[in-house]
């Protein structure tokens, strides 16, 4: 393919590099002219491992060149990557001058081209920002209409400095958030030779998987430092400890745990939260982000009570609220929390979970039941109907199986709130709401 990049920083050179190795012919356009007189030079303007003799190879063989003239990068290519940067401001916002600048002066070459042309923004960009900055500004100044006259893509880089050609060459996925099928299928021809998960989806999820992905990385780290401090006061060694947290790729490195929903409980941990946080206390020690779980948690709580009282019914039926499906344990769950808060504000309440009816009668928990929420063993009742027929507003609490049904058995003026996601499927009219989704 013909392509432009622009922004010789440090993801647009390597682009241009590896692109160009791969046997594509490329254009580098940048603004800084010692920028230009390097790669023409065969040299690279950034210190990267390899990337130098890439640069030196490929400017060699004629497949790489650069050039401060946007107009002739354009007539002269079918698909343009933008690579430039964007910086913090002061109080934590992005500033988008060179993505602004970049795409007034892509639109305006655009405005004469009469061949189609595939604009791909691979600078990490906030959610939003291609729908209502790059693809208005493309449209103003070339007066041409994205997705008809014109590609759109947001393709989100996963390099890191050190081994930025290696990730390159062999991603962990190649995400491509298409405006239209025509700009996907251009882009996905790029990387067809990559043997990495090519995953197409839509503009936005695209913007946001970056920023999903860097805030997971300075978590592990951050979290694995405060186990680190913990684990040296006591004498333990935190390589070790970790060495052993990282075999388990069943529940620890792994997807468990990472699908949005409703706030955790159960035995052990709210409990073993609050032991850890005791005894970095006692060691004068600070854990700022294991100590935030639980606040963090009890927000959730809160967003799933404020979701139900948002639905302007008094009249609720929840279904399942043992801490999760397919047990009767009710210690610290969290929808007793949310049922409990909605007693005292005087809803009129029916819930129901099959393994807590059956817990009532012979469990290990009928004591608890029984004795410690009497008022809320009293609004028990002995099935999914039951709920159905009482219900304005229906909670889903719990994935039981046998909850599948409910959004089906709506009917008119019923609202079901969702927080498990127990089906994909959503109903339409304002029936459906889910916590996170």
């Amino acid at each position: 393919m013909r392509i432009s990049v622009f922004g010789m920083g440090y993801v647009g050179t390597v682009c241009a590099g590896c692109l160009a190795h791969a046997g594509h012919e490329v254009i580098g356009v940048d603004p800084v002219r010692a920028k230009v007189d390097l790669i023409n030079a065969g040299k690279s303007p950034i210190i990267e491992t390899d990337i130098e003799e890439i640069i030196s190879a490929a400017v060699k063989s004629g497949k790489l060149r650069a050039t401060g003239d946007q107009d002739v990068a354009i007539s002269e290519t079918e698909l343009s990557l933008v690579c430039v940067g964007t910086p913090s401001q002061v109080n934590g916002n992005l500033d988008l001058t060179y993505i602004r600048r970049v795409c007034e002066l892509i639109g305006e070459a655009l405005k004469n081209k009469p061949a189609r042309h595939t604009v791909v923004i691979r600078s990490t960009i906030l959610p939003g920002t291609m729908h209502q900055m790059v693809i208005p500004l493309l449209e103003e100044h070339s007066g041409k209409k994205a997705g008809v006259d014109f590609g759109v893509c947001n393709n989100p880089e996963f390099l890191r400095e050190g081994s930025a050609v290696k990730d390159f060459n062999a991603p962990p996925k190649t995400v491509i958030g298409e405006l239209d099928q025509e700009s996907g299928d251009i882009l996905a021809g790029l990387y067809a030779d990559l043997k990495a998960p090519l995953i197409r989806t839509n503009i936005k999820t695209a913007e946001m998987v970056k920023y999903v992905d860097n805030c997971w990385h300075a978590l592990k780290i951050g979290f694995a430092n405060e186990i680190g401090n913990l684990c040296k006061s006591l004498s333990i060694d935190s390589h070790e400890v970790m060495d052993i947290f990282c075999q388990d790729k069943k529940l620890n490195i792994s997807t468990a745990y990472l699908k949005p929903g409703f706030a955790f409980g159960g035995s052990c941990l709210p409990k073993d939260l609050r032991a850890l946080t005791y005894k970095a206390k006692t060691h004068d020690l600070q854990l700022p982000i294991i100590s935030s779980i639980l606040a963090s948690n009890e927000l959730q709580v809160s967003r799933g009570l404020q979701l139900i009282m948002d639905k302007g019914s008094k009249r609720v039926g929840v279904l399942g609220f043992s801490f999760k499906a397919g047990t009767d344990d009710l210690r610290e769950s969290p929808m007793i929390e949310v049922i409990e808060r909605l007693i005292g504000k005087g809803y009129d309440l029916r819930i129901f979970d099959r393994n807590v009816n059956l817990a009532r009668l012979v469990g290990a928990n009928k004591d608890f039941i029984l004795n410690r929420i009497p008022h809320i063993s009293r609004l028990m009742v002995d099935g999914i109907d039951a709920i159905m027929a009482h219900a304005e507003t229906v909670v889903i609490g719990n994935n039981d199986p046998a909850f599948q049904q409910v959004p089906e058995l709506l009917r008119d003026g019923q609202r079901l709130v969702d927080f498990v996601r127990i089906a994909d499927s959503r109903s339409e009219n304002g029936k459906y709401d889910g916590i996170s989704w």
